[in-house]
């Protein structure tokens, strides 16, 4: 096995999409190539075909190498959720909810075993793996607890390349400063450096590359270029602000960004329709002036609700359900309840509180222990949203917490999966203008996506698209290939052909 890894600057640096590129590049040269990251935070998640949790990043990545998803490319989780403290995922499965001290002091050796077992794991199936790294390997008031970094690179012997943000500004600074920080026996780990996102003609960094290579004695073997026509899946809600939506098109279709949003990916699809534009809406903002609007899932339903009725949102949202659809997903599924039951205060410290009341049903915390697999199943009838009867719609679940249906009708018969209780019967509900749903990627659907958007088109007198060819999976395949020529166009390809000699 062959390990390469790329370190960052600092967190946002583009480490994700580096990964990417290269083992989107190795693999259509025939590489049996895996990506990896040892440990990532973020709320952004998705379920394999075996029913384990695992960051969408490395799910990105496995698909730009053309690979299935395995937990094993991500053998921890962190998942934040209130009070510094974060759900933790290891390889696959929920091991609790800990505080930031008590996981770091008191959970990292079996962390460590984990991650030492995944790396086992992959080698039966690939070849060369490219590690991706978390945040910065200078952190030097915690360089000792770092799960995600130069510890890997020791346990893997791997090369590492350090990618750097120029976007933000103070580039060179920023590599000179990481790589003195650095302890000297990491510090010769460090066998290149790439420069990230550059706007511009790259001939004006000549000598700042020049005084870099001469301090470090580390070559930069690489500008890449600030591509804005890439649409890739988003790590984290962080990257959101920068993240380029089509907004001012004929129809626009809202997504409200709750405090704590997750699985913002559910969303994508949507964004690859000719006439659609995506506004990312502040639970501040007036929410006017949009065709429909989505309620996304959340890491924590009760305190983000709870922000809702602070912000003002609660009652905007409410008054404009009379006027367009209204659509959540797994969290904000459950916000559209009557009540959310959490006695136990199982999903935060306020307990049980009033919902935004637009479907006829409670939604009730620890019940159940996590739900996380796929799921299937068909839209039961016709409605005013567009769907249609007998619709097959794909997805995955994660969430907790069972939703109880009163005199409102389901969206999904379940073929695989939960939904909305322990019976596995039924998924969802539905009412008039509101729906919602706990399947994850319920857009990704293209019959599905098509006809909910075609009948916002007749809402505004507009001609339906119809069945035609799915623009987002063709698109996606695309991006990763674009991605990949990216990267091999501006970096010096000869060095990842020594190290791979080697």
């Amino acid at each position: 096995m062959k390990y390469i890894m790329f370190q960052g600057t600092s967190s946002n640096a583009g480490k994700t999409l580096t990964v990417a590129a290269l083992c989107n590049l190795l693999s259509r040269k025939g590489y049996r190539v895996t990506p990896f990251k040892s440990q990532n935070m973020s709320l952004n998640s998705y379920t394999t075909v075996d029913n384990d949790e695992m960051s969408i990043a490395q799910v990105m990545q496995s698909e730009a190498a053309g690979i299935e998803p395995n937990c094993n490319m991500n053998p921890i989780l962190l998942k934040p959720k209130e009070d510094f403290t974060s759900q933790v995922i290891v390889q696959g499965k929920p091991a609790g909810n800990m505080r930031f001290d008590d996981y770091q002091n008191n959970f990292r050796t079996q962390a460590i075993k984990a991650i030492e077992e995944s790396l086992e794991y992959l080698k039966e199936d690939y070849d060369i793996t490219v590690i991706e790294g978390a945040g910065s390997p200078a952190e030097i008031n915690m360089y000792d607890k770092d799960l995600a970094n130069m510890l890997i690179a020791r346990m893997t012997d791997a090369d590492v390349i350090l990618v750097a943000d120029i976007d933000q500004g103070g580039v060179f600074a920023s590599i000179v400063g990481t790589y003195f920080l650095i302890p000297e026996e990491d510090r010769k780990r460090i066998k290149a450096v790439i420069i990230n996102k550059f706007r511009g003609n790259a001939d004006v960094l000549k000598p700042g590359i020049e005084k870099i290579e001469e301090l470090t004695n580390i070559p930069v073997i690489g500008i890449i270029p600030y591509d804005e026509t890439l649409n890739l899946p988003e790590e984290d809600s962080a990257s959101l602000s920068t993240h380029h939506f089509s907004e001012n098109e004929k129809i626009t279709i809202g997504t409200l960004r709750l405090p704590r949003i997750s699985n913002f990916t559910d969303i994508d699809p949507l964004d690859y329709e000719e006439d659609i534009g995506i506004k990312l809406v502040s639970i501040y903002d007036d929410l006017e002036d949009l065709d429909a609007l989505i309620i996304p899932g959340t890491r924590n339903t009760v305190n983000d609700l709870v922000e809702l009725k602070k912000s003002g949102a609660f009652d905007k949202i409410k008054k404009i359900s009379k006027e367009i659809p209204i659509f959540g997903i797994c969290g904000g599924y459950q916000m559209l309840s009557n009540n959310i039951i959490d006695d136990s205060c199982s999903e935060s410290k306020y307990g049980s509180v009033e919902g935004l009341g637009l479907l006829d049903m409670t939604t009730e915390f620890g019940q159940i222990e996590k739900v996380v697999q796929q799921s299937e199943g068909t839209i039961i009838k016709d409605s005013s949203l567009g769907f249609e009867k007998d619709t097959k719609v794909t997805g995955y679940e994660l969430h907790e917490g069972i939703t109880i249906l009163g005199d409102v009708e389901p969206l999904i018969k379940i073929k695989k999966g939960q939904g909305n209780d322990e019976s596995g019967l039924y998924d969802g509900a539905i009412n008039g203008n509101v729906c919602g749903t706990y399947f994850h990627g319920i857009f990704h659907n293209f019959e599905f996506r098509r006809k909910f958007t075609d009948q916002l088109r007749i809402n505004k007198g507009l001609k339906p698209l119809g069945l035609t060819k799915d623009d987002f999976k063709e698109s996606k395949r695309v991006n990763y290939d674009q991605l990949g020529d990216l990267f091999a166009n501006n970096v010096d390809m000869s060095f990842f052909k020594d190290l791979l000699r080697d």
